[in-house]
């Protein structure tokens, strides 16, 4: 374009307001700039875009057609600048958060939910990923937040708790019927017959509970290891043994009565989860966003 765009910009409000003393008022400039302004623009086109009358201007055909065009330019500019300013204000797709995959099935998701109604120009990504490399993710940058649960390894981050959680063993009824009549076990300690599914040696709840495991306990010839706590679920749903899970991750399980919990002289005490994130002055405004409305 190789008019200046203040002359598109004068020309749009002359042929609105339909009278150059008008628009000389909105534009807070001199009637003979905008005349200048006009002519200007007129002999760059080489063609009129106005009549003039005693009631004021009209357009004239060409003008007419450059007029839809303009308003749809600065239509355009106008959205864009509204565009930026969200983005500025909001952080619009810069907003992203670590978490495992069961944290996001049962924790975030229905934070999320509700978010979304509340933010909907703010767009969200997720990584699902273990704990330790969320928190990896928060110290170089790579993402805003991370829901985890307590540790002591997060060094400079913060960490606000949202819930406490504990940790107990379930299995079916059908899977402890048959240890009973084939194995004879103790109730007051199943696992020393039992399988025992655990989550992997890379996953934040498998270190936590390792540390109030008496290795002896664990056999390795019945130690079954899956990458999630899904998939402990789901062996342990399958009568394949004895599970450890967090509690509140199987309450409908528990009150349909598909999975049994299964008490040991084992004591996990309880642990939180929550948001880590770097310093308030090293997050966007998206991230600032979501945390005042998690109430963190």
């Amino acid at each position: 374009m190789d008019q200046n765009l203040n002359l598109y910009h004068t020309f749009y409000t002359v042929a609105k307001c339909g009278n150059i003393s008008a628009a000389a008022n909105q534009l807070f400039i001199s009637q003979p700039a905008i005349s200048k302004s006009i002519a200007r623009l007129e002999q760059s086109l080489d063609v009129k875009l106005f009549l003039r009358s005693s009631r004021g201007v009209s357009l004239t055909a060409e003008g007419d057609l450059l007029y839809h065009r303009v308003e749809e330019a600065l239509r355009a500019i106008s959205l864009g600048e509204e565009a930026v300013k969200n983005a500025v204000e909001l952080g619009i797709g810069r907003l992203s958060i670590g978490v495992s995959t069961t944290l996001c099935r049962y924790v975030l998701l229905p934070y999320l939910k509700s978010f979304a109604k509340e933010y909907p120009n703010i767009q969200v990504s997720i990584r699902c990923q273990s704990s330790y490399e969320t928190i990896k993710a928060l110290e170089d940058g790579s993402i805003d937040i991370g829901l985890i649960g307590e540790t002591g390894r997060i060094g400079n981050l913060l960490f606000h708790p949202i819930a406490e959680i504990e940790d107990i063993f379930i299995s079916t009824a059908e899977y402890m019927n048959a240890l009973q009549a084939r194995e004879g076990y103790d109730r007051k300690n199943p696992l020393s017959l039992a399988n025992l599914i655990l989550p992997d040696q890379d996953n934040l709840s498998r270190r936590y509970v390792d540390r109030y495991l008496d290795p002896g306990l664990i056999d390795e010839n019945r130690l079954i290891e899956v990458s999630t706590m899904d998939l402990v679920i789901e062996f342990a749903k399958n009568s394949l043994g004895i599970g450890c899970v967090i509690g509140d991750f199987v309450k409908k399980e528990l009150e349909k009565a598909e999975l049994v919990r299964i008490e040991t002289d084992i004591s996990f005490p309880k642990r939180k989860i929550g948001f880590a994130y770097r310093k308030e002055s090293s997050v966007n405004k998206s991230a600032l966003a979501f945390l005042s409305y998690m109430k963190v």
